[in-house]
């Protein structure tokens, strides 16, 4: 499975990243509490296929239940193109609708029931780990 460098931003440009992915990705539109109310569509990469390009000084955090989330937010527009996940604090979700023009995947779209967390978390543990050695990604 071969990757490319695919570009994203917020809203207002101030913060831009870049991600590694396959043409096709599977992305996860969750029904928790916070993603019901910001929209934010799932793609779960490991560390080394994401970059932060821009903006690192213009985020802000916000941490609730347990706090190991790191739910990144930009400070002039307020869009989280990405965070930390707690599911997977190896790894980065970045939000599939903050892909710059012409840069998304073709997505797959799959229901997670976030509202039920703690029964399906562990679902999404794999996505976040890079490819076995002999694997190709």
């Amino acid at each position: 499975m071969v990757k490319i460098w695919r570009t994203g931003s917020c809203h207002c440009g101030d913060v831009r990243f870049a991600v590694r992915t396959p043409d096709e990705v599977e992305v996860e539109a969750c029904n928790c509490s916070i993603c019901a109310r910001t929209g934010f569509v799932h793609l779960i990469v490991p560390m080394d296929d994401f970059e932060l390009t821009a903006g690192a000084d213009k985020l802000t955090s916000y941490r609730f239940n347990t706090g190991v989330a790191n739910h990144t937010f930009c400070t002039k527009c307020g869009v989280k193109a990405f965070y930390t996940p707690r599911s997977n604090p190896d790894g980065v979700s970045v939000n599939a609708n903050c892909f710059d023009v012409g840069q998304a995947p073709v997505l797959s779209i799959v229901p997670f029931d976030g509202q039920n967390w703690e029964a399906n978390a562990a679902k999404l543990a794999h996505k976040s780990s890079p490819p076995m050695k002999g694997e190709t990604g």
